[in-house]
C-alpha cells in the first residue's frame, strides 16, 4: 500500500466522522431548541362554518418563539376589507367584523413538555380576549430545520387542526 491511497481514505474517514457527528448533535438539540426563531405560516386546515378555509386563500402570518421562553403568534386572512374612512377609530360595524374574524393574535410566555412534544403557550394578551390568561397546549409532530407543523387537538369548534409554518428568513 503506498503513501497516496492511505492519506486520501484518511481524509474521507475523518469528513465522514465530522458529518456523523454534526447529525447526531443536531438530533440531540431539545425541542424548546429546535423552536427559537421566526416561523412564517404557510397552511392550516381549520375550516369556517360554510367549509371554506378559516383563513383564507392566502394568509399571512409569523411566529416567533425566543431563547427565554416568550413568543408571538399572528395571523391575518388576505382577503380582509381596507377601511373605507382609511382611519381604524371610525370603522363601520361591518369592516370591523370582517377584520375581526379574519385576524388572530396573541402573545405570552411559554413552555415545553419534551417527552410528550407539547407546548403550553401561557397567553397574556390576544385579539380574542376570552383567551387571555389561558394554557393553550399544541402537540409538535414535525420539526425539522425548515419545517414546524403542530395540532391543536380541539379547536373552537372542538375539531382537530393541524398547522404548517416554515422557518422564516
Amino acid at each position: 500500500m503506498n503513501r497516496r491511497e492511505v492519506l486520501p481514505f484518511s481524509a474521507i474517514m475523518a469528513l465522514a466522522i465530522t458529518v456523523l457527528s454534526s447529525n447526531v448533535l443536531a438530533q440531540q438539540r431539545t425541542l424548546k431548541e429546535q423552536l427559537v426563531g421566526a416561523w412564517s405560516f404557510v397552511s392550516s386546515n381549520a375550516k369556517r362554518s360554510d367549509g371554506s378555509l378559516l383563513w383564507g386563500e392566502n394568509p399571512k402570518g409569523l411566529f416567533i418563539f425566543t431563547e427565554v421562553g416568550y413568543f408571538s403568534w399572528q395571523l391575518f386572512r388576505s382577503d380582509r376589507p381596507h377601511l373605507a374612512s382609511n382611519n381604524r377609530f371610525k370603522a363601520t360595524p361591518e369592516e370591523l367584523g370582517a377584520n375581526n374574524q379574519g385576524t388572530l393574535a396573541y402573545f405570552g410566555t411559554y413552555s415545553v413538555d419534551e417527552a410528550n412534544k407539547i407546548v403550553t403557550f401561557h397567553t397574556q394578551a390576544s385579539t380574542f380576549p376570552n383567551s387571555e390568561g389561558e394554557a393553550i397546549k399544541r402537540i409538535v409532530t414535525k420539526v425539522t430545520a425548515d419545517e414546524l407543523i403542530y395540532t391543536n387537538p380541539a379547536n373552537t369548534s372542538g375539531e382537530r387542526v393541524e398547522a404548517v409554518w416554515r422557518k422564516a428568513g
